[in-house]
């Protein structure tokens, strides 16, 4: 398919650009039926949805020459959830629209609203802006919007979301009841649903969503750790893939402090975006992105809206999204525009039936791998060194002199030796994960060299994934103890008990108390001796002959027996139905 029936000015501007074929979201505001008509369209970060809302209000914009249409008042409106989203799409609508002559403002907190006003006095056919701004240049006279033809809604999902619903409710309401309304959502929740019945009429709903998975263009794979080796796994992860960008996603601002801090330590060129951070910090963060001085990024989700970095490759959840939308929104940072990207969250043990459920919710179908060791970050090393090494180059006159120096002193074995040694030297080393993720361990039986262990209980069992080959080295880390030091390990359903080397167990129960309760919630409790399964009697069992063989009988209680009352005693024989005490309810 082709850009067809097109003002022949946005046909050159798309050419230009590169543009040979509409993306389906670009197809689907073109088709006939929607011509004129108020939009609610589903569609996919990356998926060229601003070319896509900027073709669609050609008809409001331009006369019959492709020229722009001369007005004293703003003709379209785009109301964007971010700064950083609002100057992206001011950009795309300015190429598109240059050799129209139509003008575009722009509106956003962190600019000099002074210069703003100035260039609204001056005439604007396209206003861009983030809701509060727009609504201080409205209640200020700076906007008027009663001659406005078309408002766009970008991302409206966020900005709902971002607690905007005030600033669009006064912005949508200082609208002549004529215009039309084009609402963008990736998803559809029921705020979404109430805004377009309250300001749309007769919507056309367009979607160009995959119905049974999630973004096409996005890889995504779960993988299973331990909660104390989430950071470890981090690092293997970007060692591994070696992305041109990745961006890891935090759940809150002190945690995205604590893992930019981490990394930076260990040798990646990280930035941070928070609540936290100016707007100055946030631009120079994006500029070092932007530039290739910086890789990885570390943010928070609100942090997070609105970037668009088209070389991000590698999206990685480092806590769990609270929901499905919020995993889709952070995915889709990644795998625009038809490029191929991966998601990959990492999940505690204790919270991968949540996961599995969210990803069913989101029709998503992650693959469930382990994480990258050492062994084999260090083997993909040498296979991207050698693929580059081996690449043809071509030597310049300047490098002449210094290759025939080096081939002159030394051996070309000692060369190799010296390049492979400098490369390594600029890589952060992996990680050694202390759970081994990809063999099941069985529960620890009990050890003979253990007399007299002390016997505790941790609040984890089968129903939240425990599993000896992460819980022991979760006791080993956070009780300072060795393996050596651990006896057998019992998982029921709901709890997990261990054996713990007497001459240790007070330091390992003060060591594991502060620490696991705090970082992982992971709660301790000493225990009365083995558990009780190890000493349950054995059942009666029929022999051969029809009899019974009785296994040990249980103690009786050490308790004085009542006599019985006069008159209470059962005849003997054939015993009468036995009678249920009554429970208290």
């Amino acid at each position: 398919m082709t850009f067809n029936n097109l003002p022949p000015l946005l046909s050159e501007a798309l050419a230009t650009r590169g543009y040979t074929a509409p993306t389906p979201v670009q197809a689907a505001v073109l088709e006939a039926n929607a011509e004129g008509r108020d939009l609610i369209v589903s569609a996919q970060t990356g998926s060229g949805k601003t070319v896509a809302f900027g073709l669609a209000i050609a008809g409001d914009l331009l006369d019959e020459d492709s020229k722009a249409l001369q007005a004293a008042t703003p003709l379209a409106l785009v109301i964007a959830p971010t700064r950083e989203l609002a100057l992206q799409v001011s950009r795309e609508l300015e190429w598109l629209y240059s050799a129209t002559g139509a003008r575009v403002a722009t509106c956003v907190g962190g600019m000099n609203p002074s210069l703003e006003r100035r260039a609204l006095s001056q005439g604007a056919q396209i206003v861009v802006g983030t809701p509060g701004r727009l609504r201080d240049h409205l209640e200020r006279g700076a906007l008027d919007l009663h001659g406005l033809a078309t408002v766009i809604l970008d991302e409206a999902d966020e900005m709902l979301d971002m607690g905007f619903r005030e600033d669009l409710t006064e912005l949508l309401d200082a609208t002549p009841e004529t215009r039309r309304t084009l609402l963008f959502s990736a998803t559809m929740p029921k705020p979404i649903i109430a805004l377009a019945r309250r300001y749309q009429r007769d919507a056309l709903r367009i979607s160009t969503l995959e119905e049974n998975h999630g973004h096409g263009d996005i890889s995504y794979q779960a993988m299973a750790v331990a909660p104390s080796d989430i950071d470890h796994a981090v690092v293997n992860l970007l060692r591994f893939h070696e992305a041109e960008t990745a961006m890891l996603f935090c759940a809150t601002r002190e945690n995205v402090r604590r893992l930019n801090a981490s990394l930076t330590e260990r040798g990646f060129a990280t930035v941070a975006l928070s609540g936290e951070h100016t707007q100055s910090e946030r631009n120079q963060a994006l500029q070092a992105l932007r530039d290739r001085r910086a890789r990885v990024c570390v943010a928070t989700d609100v942090a997070a809206r609105g970037i668009d970095l088209p070389s991000l490759s590698l999206v990685i959840h480092v806590e769990i999204p609270r929901d499905a939308e919020v995993l889709q929104h952070r995915s889709g940072r990644t795998g625009r525009a038809g490029k191929k990207g991966t998601a990959i969250l990492l999940v505690p043990y204790t919270r991968r039936r949540r996961v599995e459920s969210m990803l069913r919710g989101a029709r998503i179908d992650a693959e469930w791998v382990t994480p990258p060791s050492a062994e084999e970050i260090r083997r993909a090393d040498s296979e991207r060194l050698i693929a580059r090494l081996l690449a043809p180059v071509e030597v310049s006159d300047d490098d002449r002199p210094l290759v025939d120096k080096l081939l002159a002193e030394r051996s070309p074995e000692e060369i190799a030796a010296a390049l492979v040694h400098v490369h390594r030297a600029t890589l952060p080393e992996p990680e050694e994960l202390l759970a081994d993720n990809k063999a099941p361990a069985p529960q620890r039986a009990a050890r003979s060299d253990f007399e007299d262990g002390v016997w505790f209980r941790l609040n984890i069992g089968r129903r939240q994934n425990a599993d000896p080959r992460w819980i022991l080295p979760l006791l080993c880390r956070h009780g300072n103890v060795s393996r050596s030091e651990i006896g057998a390990i019992r998982i029921t359903e709901n709890e997990t008990v261990f054996e713990v080397r007497q001459s240790v167990a007070a330091r390992f129960l003060t060591k594991f108390r502060k620490k696991a309760e705090e970082d992982e919630g992971v709660e301790i409790a000493p225990v009365d001796g083995p558990p009780r399964a190890a000493s349950r009697p054995a059942r009666a069992r029929p022999d051969k002959a029809g009899g019974h063989k009785a296994g040990p009988r249980p103690p009786r209680p050490d308790k004085a027996r009542k006599p019985a009352a006069p008159g209470s005693r059962k005849p003997s024989g054939k015993a009468g139905p036995r009678k249920k005490p009554d429970r208290q309810r």
